[in-house]
């Protein structure tokens, strides 16, 4: 595959003259639904990114290898997002407008961008993008931010643009991405703990080839629930929830129990203890199935033939609906459980899957021209 970065080069006289910024998908190890209810996460950043090269100019510019328009907004982040075309730049536009809310000076850009994060896979294609502008705009004014209150900026950008009230999870990921690590989020502190992975351990997410779309899902309905839920209970979120309290209600038992998980797979990351982990994360996925109702056939489907070719454990990763599925298996066995479930998957559902190794990343930042390396 072609790298994001490569492409960008490829198109450009000169890419030197530009400065170079990438910003990491991630995927969701186990956790999901429970950032915005203030629990747990484990997610890691992952090679594939978005990537954004950028020169000074006197508007923000940006074109994309990926997607047709280009847009052009002024400087100063007062675009309304809602009546920005093309609708991807509706992204960007919000990320400028957030940056100058918090004391961005006006600045503009000409930039390329392009990504290697499948959009619409749940591995957070968008916040990547978001990250990725947030640098170069901050970069072109002179001006910065500290990790955790860009990811804030990008999430408030995501919910602007999108109309989603999103967590803060794929923001913070991308954001603070830690190399050969999963992250331990705290989504009330926002305090990060990397929580290295066994070396044997192999990290497949795999695309079920139906895009997921959040602004067309259930997905605000689940938050406004657990929100109610909280309230009826006379807690702040779910994340101080009891199981005695919440035993009876399904949204409540998922955010209760799932917390529990992540917390379970980051102290057995240490310990090597795979077969568990693959455990926790079937468990995973039969809650968010059963109690939190955001699968859907594929995916169950995906899940099953994963483990039936012999993955230790699999789930929904991201916020369901559509998108991927995330697997663990012993390393030794990746290429088996890849093309005995994806022939297997794709004989019941009519649909190609898409399977890659994640390895585990470091977040965002400035890099070399054309990708070739970090930038000192």
């Amino acid at each position: 595959m072609t790298t994001a970065a490569a492409r960008i080069a490829a198109v450009l006289p000169d890419p030197r003259e530009r400065s170079w910024f990438r910003a990491p998908g991630r995927v969701n190890l186990v956790g999901d639904h429970t950032d915005y209810n203030e629990g747990f996460v484990l997610p890691l950043a992952i090679e594939r990114a978005c990537v954004v090269a950028a020169k000074p100019a006197t508007t923000i510019r940006m074109r994309s290898l990926d997607a047709d328009g280009v847009l052009e907004v002024p400087a100063d982040g007062g675009t309304d997002p809602a009546s920005v075309e093309p609708s991807w730049g509706r992204y960007v536009a919000a990320v400028a407008h957030e940056l100058a809310a918090r004391g961005r000076p006006a600045a503009g850009v000409d930039a390329v961008l392009a990504s290697d994060v499948p959009l619409g896979s749940g591995l957070s294609s968008s916040a990547a993008l978001e990250v990725a502008c947030a640098l170069a705009l901050a970069h072109a004014a002179g001006w910065g931010l500290e990790p955790v209150s860009v990811a804030e900026a990008c999430r408030s950008a995501e919910e602007m643009a999108t109309g989603v009230p999103c967590g803060i999870m794929d923001q913070l990921a991308s954001v603070a991405g830690v190399e050969g690590a999963a992250l331990l989020v705290d989504c009330r502190s926002l305090e990060t703990v990397p929580v290295p992975l066994p070396e044997e351990l192999a990290v497949l997410a795999v695309h079920s080839g139906v895009t997921r779309a959040l602004a067309g899902s259930e997905y605000a309905a689940r938050r406004r629930a657990c929100e109610a839920l909280a309230a009826k209970l006379g807690l702040g979120s779910l994340r101080d929830a009891t199981m005695a309290q919440v035993q009876h209600d399904p949204f409540g038992r998922h955010v209760v129990t799932e917390t529990e998980r992540v917390l379970e797979v980051a102290r057995l990351l240490p310990e090597g203890d795979v077969e568990r982990i693959g455990t926790v994360l079937s468990e995973s996925h039969a809650s968010l199935r059963d109690d939190f109702r955001v699968s859907i056939p594929e995916l169950d489907v995906l899940v099953e033939e994963l483990v039936a070719a012999g993955a230790l454990g699999a789930r929904l990763t991201g916020a369901g609906f559509g998108g991927s599925v995330v697997a663990v298996c012993e390393r030794s066995t990746v290429d088996r459980v890849v093309e005995h479930a994806s022939r297997r998957y794709e004989r019941r559902t009519r649909r190609t899957p898409t399977a890659f190794t994640c390895r585990a990343a470091a977040g965002a930042g400035r890099i070399a021209p054309g990708g070739a390396s970090v930038a000192a």
